[in-house]
């Protein structure tokens, strides 16, 4: 068997799957993104009955308010601007929704470092927001994410010297409750602590759940040549563990389940947006999908009661910016798998973290790439060796090999037969270079999905012209060295013995080049890197083989 061809089709159809999901991603069915009039439409229906315990609709399901614009009595809101030393945000007076907020370390292009991610939007094509309040008894009772909040100052800034800094608004309800949202941002973090404090100032009990929500619509750009990344609802549960719930699955199904220890995110390629209880709360999940394309995924708590003249906190945690592994790790638990590697992440992790430590060494994650690349061929030397030798005497075999298919023409059997005996004679195993490439090909695989998803990866410069490890080569220059290599990985194998067959063969560098033209230079940059050592090796052997040598 050519060893070399089970390796080439494995990665063939690797990125056949990889182009089609790419292709879907941009010419799938997508919902219609219509005109949105206010950010903050979907609430939870319904609250709690007499008793305390969630109605059923709550349970099950989520429905559009009415626009506050014609509601009798409404209240314009005033947007709050807040600014740190990582994120500027624009937080809604109408119910403390974070409308906006932008990375400041991260641009959109290293050619417009101005210009930052905008994970959070308004805008209807956009639009991404974080949503979170109180559901009473009945919708008046409580301030949901349609309440009115009140706030004194509209812009907030992190000075030098300070650590971190509160925004706080007042909300006053029906029989003395008083609730004052309170949102802490930290120097040098993403996490956002997001805080409402109930003061029963009335005569009677009062009680209500606390919940959190992500509502965005499904992002519609992409190119034609893309390398895929999952966009989409991750939760965490105790039983479930990491588990991805796409748009499809929010429009066809609500999520319905309980868990403590538990988080629901939006994730889309480096960057996550998560909503993090108290590790202790049991969180009731639910998902849902509201007119204009958008898609909600959340949580709420148990009921709590605050009795006359007492105080209550309800605390969570919202995390919004780039998906760094041991930034998301301490936050909560399973949270830094929305750093997505799919089933190889127990092969992925140690990759990455070796990256990263050789990184810190040579300050570029180019020649990272490059040294990691050679590190995995050099461990994995005496298995390439070993399917290099079987491939080496198939080599020396070929022409005998096709003197017996001259002989037999057709006759199948006992071609088959005579290739046996020949192969037993001149103790050749023409399956004994199998094994040593399916044992390296997870771990390659492992490596390409580090590549992808690793944010620390994003515009990172190399050298000369590549300067964003992230994007394509802009002179295709890789592609082509990585073409050559792979034609030249072609003549040091065995010629299929099939006419048609050799044709595909020489055909695939070609084919190959096409698709990385348009990957990330980091991946291409591996690859090219992973080919050329393994010609070295396989040249040598092959040498040695030829020669006589063992």
């Amino acid at each position: 068997m050519d060893n070399k061809r089970l390796f080439l089709s494995f990665i063939a159809a690797f990125l056949g799957l990889m182009i089609y999901q790419a292709w879907m991603d941009d010419y799938g069915a997508k919902p219609t993104v219509e005109s949105i009039p206010r950010t903050t439409e979907s609430v939870p229906s319904a609250t709690l009955d007499d008793s305390g315990v969630p109605t059923a609709s709550v349970k099950a399901e989520l429905s559009a308010t009415t626009s506050s614009d014609d509601q009798a009595g409404s209240t314009v809101a005033d947007i709050v601007y807040v600014e740190t030393d990582l994120v500027k945000a624009e937080i809604s007076t109408r119910g403390g929704t974070i409308q906006r907020l932008e990375l400041l370390d991260y641009a959109v292009d290293n050619k417009k470092p101005d210009v930052k991610v905008q994970l959070f939007s308004p805008a209807a094509d956009t639009f991404y927001i974080a949503q979170s309040g109180l559901l009473g008894v009945n919708p008046e009772s409580a301030p949901n994410h349609d309440a009115i909040y009140k706030i004194d100052q509209q812009s907030f800034k992190l000075t030098e010297g300070e650590d971190e800094l509160k925004v706080s608004m007042l909300w006053s309800g029906p029989n003395g409750i008083t609730v004052k949202k309170e949102f802490i941002f930290h120097r040098g973090s993403y996490l956002i602590d997001v805080r409402h404090q109930v003061v029963n100032g009335g005569e009677e009990s009062w009680t209500a759940r606390d919940y959190s929500q992500l509502q965005r619509t499904e992002p519609t750009e992409g190119s034609r040549f893309t390398t895929y990344s999952y966009t989409g609802g991750v939760y965490y549960t105790i039983d479930d563990k990491y588990s991805k719930i796409t748009f499809e699955e929010m429009a066809e199904k609500s999520l319905n389940l309980d868990s403590a220890e538990s988080w629901t995110a939006m994730i889309q390629h480096y960057f996550v947006s998560a909503w993090i209880p108290p590790a202790e709360q049991i969180e009731h999940f639910y998902s849902n999908s509201l007119p204009g394309g958008r898609y909600l995924l959340g949580s709420y708590s148990p009921s709590t009661t605050v009795a006359a003249g007492e105080t209550r906190s309800f605390d969570r945690k919202l995390f919004v910016g780039p998906k760094l592994q041991d930034v998301l790790e301490p936050i909560a638990k399973g949270l830094e798998l929305t750093v997505d590697y799919g089933w190889l992440t127990v092969i992925a992790v140690p990759i990455h973290w070796v990256l990263k430590q050789i990184h810190q060494v040579v300050g570029n994650w180019g020649w990272a790439i490059i040294i990691l690349t050679i590190l995995i061929k050099a461990i994995f030397y005496k298995l390439s060796e070993t399917s290099y030798k079987s491939m080496a005497n198939m080599r020396k075999l070929t022409p005998r090999l096709q003197a017996l298919k001259d002989r037999y023409g057709d006759d199948k059997q006992r071609l088959n037969q005579a290739m046996m005996d020949l192969y037993k004679t001149e103790k050749v195993n023409p399956l004994g270079g199998c094994l040593p490439i399916v044992v390296q090909i997870p771990v390659f695989i492992a490596l390409y999905w580090v590549l992808l998803e690793s944010v620390e990866m994003r515009h990172a410069p190399f050298m000369l012209w590549i300067d964003n490890l992230s994007a394509k080569d802009p002179y295709f220059v890789l592609p082509l060295i990585m073409g050559v290599s792979m034609f030249i990985q072609q003549k040091l194998n065995p010629a299929p013995p099939d006419p048609m067959q050799a044709k595909i063969m020489m055909s695939l560098p070609f084919i190959f080049t096409i698709f990385f033209a348009f990957f990330p230079a980091g991946l291409v940059l591996y690859w090219v890197v992973n080919n050329i050592v393994s010609i070295t090796q396989q040249w040598y052997i092959t040498r040695k083989i030829e020669q006589g040598g063992s």
